[in-house]
């Protein structure tokens, strides 16, 4: 179990500032182009489009069960989807999307869950059982530049994150069914080195969505763990921020804030009840800037 110490906190105030009601809220990501966060509600068929200055959120119908979006050094964003990977476009409040390749075609109860760009401007992204979260049938898959995907790993139930550390050129990824969360140096095409990073308990709930700060510290969202944590380079439990939700899902650091998407999904109508807030996009204000530079897939 990773040691707890709550002496470093980094949290000034959480508030939750697009009350959307999503589904399965997920995958944010800030877009430098538009000063615009975009996030998504895989199970609702929408993308969210939210603006922190006015504080407005527009949603968009989304066809294929976008799950994670990444930015395109062309514009327009990578996307993975149950459908596969595909170019995808906002056009006059319209999605529109260009499909690249389907590495599991051949597995229609599959779809994919969580994605980032990596650091060689690839883009990763997992897939999962959609039916049954306790099978190991997911995998990771690695769309390359030229289009091309290959499969980097496999036997995974719940796929999430990835998360990319430039500076020590590590990624991190989650296995979140098993609550568990790996580490291994990258390379060009995945990986090198696959270690267990971190575990957690029950009581912890399971580690979903993260980003990873400019000092190297990773932060999860821990569905049915109503919190984000913070966790050090070497594994340490920095800080835990609570949230007024049970299911937190993903977060993206934006300069001195950080977003964090949440479900619904799943929950008894008592659990609604008790968080109204439940699939609302949360804003957490922090002491200082965190974010590092942002990604781009360069195909």
């Amino acid at each position: 179990m990773i040691q707890r110490d709550m002496a470093n906190p980094h949290v000034i105030a959480v508030r939750c500032v697009a009350p959307v009601g999503a589904l399965l809220g997920e995958g944010p990501i800030w877009d430098p182009r538009i000063d615009r966060l975009i996030f998504v509600d895989i199970k609702g068929g929408k993308i969210f489009v939210h603006d922190p200055e006015t504080e407005t959120t527009e949603a968009i119908a989304a066809p294929w069960m976008v799950s994670a979006l990444g930015l395109r050094r062309r514009g327009g964003y990578v996307c993975a989807s149950k459908e596969g990977f595909g170019r995808l476009s906002i056009e006059n409040g319209a999605v529109i999307l260009d499909p690249i390749v389907n590495p599991e075609a051949n597995i229609p109860r599959n779809r994919f869950n969580d994605g980032k760009v990596d650091l060689a401007g690839g883009f990763w992204a997992g897939t999962m059982d959609d039916a049954d979260v306790g099978a190991a049938a997911g995998a990771w898959w690695r769309l390359s530049p030229s289009g091309a995907a290959a499969r980097i790993d496999d036997g995974f139930h719940v796929t999430n994150g990835p998360a990319f550390d430039a500076d020590r050129g590590v990624v991190y990824f989650t296995d979140s069914a098993r609550r568990i969360v790996f580490s291994a140096e990258c390379a060009a095409d995945g990986f090198r080195d696959k270690r267990v990073f971190a575990e957690f308990a029950e009581s912890d709930g399971y580690p979903d969505g993260m980003d990873i700060d400019r000092e190297g510290c990773l932060w999860i969202a821990f569905w049915d763990g109503a919190c984000v944590r913070r966790l050090s380079p070497a594994g340490k439990r920095l800080e835990e921020t609570p949230l007024p939700v049970p299911r937190p899902t993903s977060i993206a650091l934006v300069g001195d804030r950080a977003f964090v998407t949440s479900a619904r999904i799943g929950l008894s109508a008592e659990q609604k009840a008790a968080h109204p807030l439940s699939g609302g996009l949360f804003e957490l204000e922090l002491a200082a800037p965190l974010s590092a530079e942002p990604k781009y897939f360069e195909g």
